[in-house]
């Protein structure tokens, strides 16, 4: 039976990020992929900047377009356009995202096991015993990075979950050259289309990826109103398309991030931003926490648990709980929303794409937002 230091469960970008941190330090690292890669995933696929930044590698070959300039629309009287010189949101597809990462970490001396679906996790003799569709293998460290729907979590002990999950639709559509051109040099973003959420509409090199998600819990027919969107930006010659539902965790779980060496990060953690619902960012984010916490724990189970929380307190808990309050006047009162954006909404769109480009991050209080 195989051992290695840390075993990664998932290789989005949080695992893959993370196994590349750890392999980089020399730490003996596994990623345990219950698919073939590269494999499609579902995701919007709209990379933020500050993301890009905390990733140690050139990205530059998997990114299918560069934003500098980013529209977000309320309605039809409000419409708040920020320009950078840097781009705000880069276009990847996740297939050929995640793989460039984990190739990057085997380069290292990562290694992957490709079609091993993890099956059991049990605690025995001080190492982590785990099971897969393919056989065993043990390690000092687990971290749970399978996204929103894993099950790590579960088997590691996380009895309940206590996320809040939001569900969200994406098509990803071949349209006329005529459509095409219409829209694929913006990034939008639309806020008063769907209740209590907003639509997407992100150019990619040959495609775009229309979305809609919504913080609301009672049943909305996505499928209808991300349709009459695709309408509404004058969509009306389609040669393809590809339908999709997920969830998207938006709110940190609230019994724990650790348990007896099992970490959990990204959507596994419910880490996505949520004003924006964009985890990519964030998950790679605490998967650097994570490995910064184990190789500076010299590989003290409990002091890296102890380091892990410390940074997550310290960083990104703060910051999450402020982005969900702000999320809930954003959301679930439009009136007001819109009237304050009357008067702050070009500030508050600076601030986000501030927030975007890692030059500030959401105050810890909430109190103090309109003081950005």
């Amino acid at each position: 039976m195989k051992h290695y230091t840390v075993a990664i469960i998932g290789s989005g970008p949080s695992g893959a990020a993370t196994a590349l941190y750890l392999a980089q330090n020399g730490i003996s690292t596994v990623i345990i992929e219950k698919e073939t890669l590269p494999r499609y995933k579902t995701c919007g696929g709209g990379f933020v900047y500050r993301g890009r930044k905390d990733l140690p590698i050139d990205i530059k070959n998997v990114v299918e377009k560069e934003f500098f300039n980013v529209d977000i629309y309320c309605g039809k009287h409000l419409h708040f356009e920020t320009k950078r010189d840097t781009p705000t949101i880069s276009m990847i597809m996740r297939d050929s995202f995640d793989r460039l990462i984990v190739k990057k970490s085997e380069e290292f001396g990562a290694d992957l096991l490709e079609n091993h679906k993890l099956t059991s996790l049990i605690q025995k003799n001080g190492l982590i015993h785990l099971e897969t569709s393919q056989g065993s293998l043990t390690a000092n460290f687990v971290i749970a990075a399978d996204g929103a729907i894993g099950q790590t979590a579960k088997m590691a002990g996380w009895d309940k979950d206590t996320r809040t999950l939001i569900p969200a639709l994406e098509y990803e559509i071949e349209v006329s050259k005529e459509n095409f051109d219409l829209l694929s040099n913006n990034v939008r973003f639309d806020m008063d289309v769907i209740p209590y959420g907003y639509a997407w509409c992100f150019p990619k090199k040959k495609h775009l990826s229309i979305g809609v998600t919504t913080t609301q819990k009672s049943k909305i027919n996505l499928k209808k109103l991300c349709e009459e969107y695709m309408m509404n930006l004058g969509i009306n010659h389609i040669i393809k398309i590809s339908k999709h539902g997920f969830q998207i965790p938006i709110s940190p779980r609230k019994d724990g991030f650790v348990k007896n060496g099992v970490f959990l990060i990204g959507d596994a953690a419910g880490f996505a931003d949520p004003i924006t619902a964009e985890g990519i960012s964030n998950a790679i984010y605490s998967g650097k926490l994570v490995a910064k916490a184990i190789i500076q724990s010299n590989l003290d189970k409990e002091k890296a648990e102890k380091l892990y929380i410390q940074k997550l307190e310290k960083t990104l808990l703060p910051e999450l709980k402020t982005a969900l309050w702000i999320s809930k006047q954003f959301y679930q009162k439009k009136n007001l929303r819109n009237l304050i954006l009357k008067k702050y909404g070009q500030k508050f769109s600076d601030t986000m794409a501030a927030i975007f480009h890692g030059e500030r991050k959401y105050p810890s209080n909430y109190k103090t937002i309109f003081k950005l």
